[in-house]
């Protein structure tokens, strides 16, 4: 039976699980199963209310850091740091051989760099004007 491409006015989360469930499935046959295990660090405020952090997942020995952020008002207090720190601790615990991510060149390609992660590729005009960095380091 012959196939044609159609295109969804409105993409739904039935389409994503539709083309996931084909890619893990495949992913699965050819490197053994992920044993994705979701990653959140929070930022906590005194009165327990959670104010910022970072969200990832640990996959094929790799921590990807998906997500990070902190409000302005709490910048510049070392947390960013503590959160990466948390999240390499968690990664190590979990077997994994590094961490990946990527910034876009207004975010904190520098403040990945002084925690000693290194660029391993660059997609310019993402967005336009601007370079979007993926970065890694090896623990």
């Amino acid at each position: 039976m012959p196939l044609r491409v159609t295109v969804p006015d409105e993409p739904s989360e039935a389409h994503q699980d539709l083309v996931l469930a084909l890619l893990h499935a495949h992913n699965v046959s050819r490197a053994g199963d992920p044993r994705i295990k979701p990653v959140a660090v929070l930022l906590t405020d005194e009165d327990g209310a959670h104010v910022g952090g970072l969200w990832g997942q640990c996959a094929y020995n790799w921590l990807f850091v998906e997500l990070i952020a902190i409000p302005e008002e709490h910048r510049g207090h070392n947390h960013g740091t503590a959160l990466m720190e948390q999240a390499e601790a968690i990664a190590r615990a979990n077997d994994c051989i590094g961490v990946w991510l990527d910034t876009f060149e207004f975010q904190a390609r520098g403040f990945y760099e002084k925690l000693g992660y290194e660029v391993f590729g660059a997609i310019d005009d993402h967005p336009a004007g601007q370079k979007r960095f993926f970065l890694s380091k090896r623990l």
